[in-house]
């Protein structure tokens, strides 16, 4: 199911949630948890290669004419990732800026390899992942345990809800803050370049100028 909703850009964090909420539901919230990240895990990384695959292979043009120029902070950072593809699409998974699934696509059309974007895949998934599949084994497995009164239980569910959104919101953060300075250091080198003939002129010009002089 996590395969074709990949594919089909069907809003992954909805199932991810249902796989928790299942997981939790008959096995508990720690065994939960790692079950439904594992089925999400296959599941996302199978999609995502397929969905890369359609884009570099046969869908080349639409997405470039769709989802590219929709999302122009990737269209600017093209030719960078063919040197830092891992990273940037690390970040890119890693923060919200552009949609997971939309990403899948977008990286069939860039310069980045289908292993490093895998890669990529693979280690930005997880902080999400395992943020929802809790939340949903939470939701599952959030009757009184033995012992425990209700409120108790609630209680720790929330902080434990609480605390995984802090850490996956302050990776977000530190990752579109990186993803802004990989911007910008192209945008600059860019200007640079562009800037060299121009001084290259200038002092052609200064050399014709003082020859005449003399």
């Amino acid at each position: 199911v996590y395969f074709i909703a990949t594919i089909f850009f069907v809003p992954a964090s909805l199932l991810t949630l249902g796989s928790g909420f299942v997981f939790g539901s008959a096995v508990g919230v720690g065994l939960g948890v790692t079950l439904a990240s594992l089925a999400v895990f296959v599941g996302d990384t199978l999609g995502s290669k397929v969905a890369f695959c359609l884009a570099r292979y046969i869908l080349r043009d639409c997405v470039r004419d769709r989802l590219v120029k929709k999302y122009t902070v990737v269209e600017a950072i093209n030719e960078a990732v063919q040197k830092n593809g891992f990273k940037i699409f690390f970040l890119l998974r890693l923060s919200p800026v552009v949609p997971c699934v939309a990403i899948n696509y977008i990286a069939g059309v860039t310069g980045i390899s289908l292993k490093n974007y895998t890669l990529a895949v693979v280690s930005g998934m997880l902080p999400g992942t395992v943020l929802f599949s809790f939340i949903g084994a939470s939701a599952g497995a959030a009757g009184p345990e033995e012992g425990v009164s209700q409120p108790i239980t609630i209680a720790s569910l929330a902080l434990g809800i609480v605390l995984a959104f802090a850490v996956v919101l302050l990776v977000s953060y530190y990752a579109k803050k990186e993803f802004k300075n990989v911007i910008e250091q192209k945008q600059q080198k860019k200007e640079e370049g562009s800037c060299s003939p121009m001084r290259m002129r200038r002092r052609d010009l200064a050399t014709v100028g003082s020859q005449e002089d003399i």
